[in-house]
């Protein structure tokens, strides 16, 4: 549940005031890291658009990519600057270690595109994935790729389906939801289990990697 959700009526208000800025800024805040509702903004606008023609969808959609795309490489940033640096310093705390960060980095060097494209569509991952992205080090034009890619279809695919058929898919919208959110918490748990289990081989194939003390 995003900790500063606004009400459907409030970003009713902010759609009709303020339009297409709206849903750059609420998606791209989002992106950023900022427990706003993105989604929910994007597909009230589909609605809107769709009941009142007030927007234009394609303009929708397109401040809702870019939103999700610059929102995504500020949060990128800030995790590959600020993030990094307190995850080095404090992460002994957490039993994060060098060694752990190495694997972290490994892993995210060769599955973080998909970290990336598929956490466009779960929340909690859609506000967090970038920043992960670049606290992990995964190299920039990759990132930018991936990220591009999720925030083209994610917004195509929310903007013009609540656009054409939003009566049908408000009604299995928070299923789906619930579906996705529990099948990324699976994934999550399954995924730690097996790093426990191939640390060891992991933190050799990373030594391999990245020899040396990581800079």
């Amino acid at each position: 549940m995003n900790l500063l959700a606004l009400s459907s009526h409030t970003i009713d208000d902010l759609l009709s005031t303020y339009g297409y800025v709206a849903v750059f800024l609420i998606v791209g805040a989002e992106s950023v890291g900022v427990p706003l509702p993105g989604e929910t903004t994007l597909i009230l606008a589909a609605l809107y658009t769709g009941a009142t023609h007030h927007l234009n969808i394609a303009g929708v959609i397109l401040a809702a990519t870019l939103g999700a795309i610059i929102g995504d490489n500020v949060g990128y940033l800030l995790g590959r600057v600020g993030g990094y640096r307190l995850l080095r310093r404090y992460g002994h705390h957490i039993r994060i270690d060098e060694h752990r960060l190495k694997i972290g980095r490994y892993l995210f060097d060769r599955h973080g595109g998909k970290v990336v494209f598929f956490g466009r569509f779960v929340s909690i991952l859609r506000t967090y994935a970038a920043f992960l992205a670049g606290m992990l080090k995964m190299a920039w034009p990759r990132f930018l790729v991936f990220n591009a890619a999720g925030g083209v279809v994610w917004a195509l695919a929310y903007g013009l389906g609540f656009y054409y058929f939003g009566s049908v898919l408000k009604s299995v919208r928070t299923p789906v939801d619930v579906a996705l959110g529990i099948a990324a918490i699976f994934a999550c748990v399954g995924g730690f289990v097996v790093l426990r289990r191939k640390e060891k081989q992991l933190g050799a194939v990373a030594e391999l990697a990245y020899p040396g003390p990581l800079s």
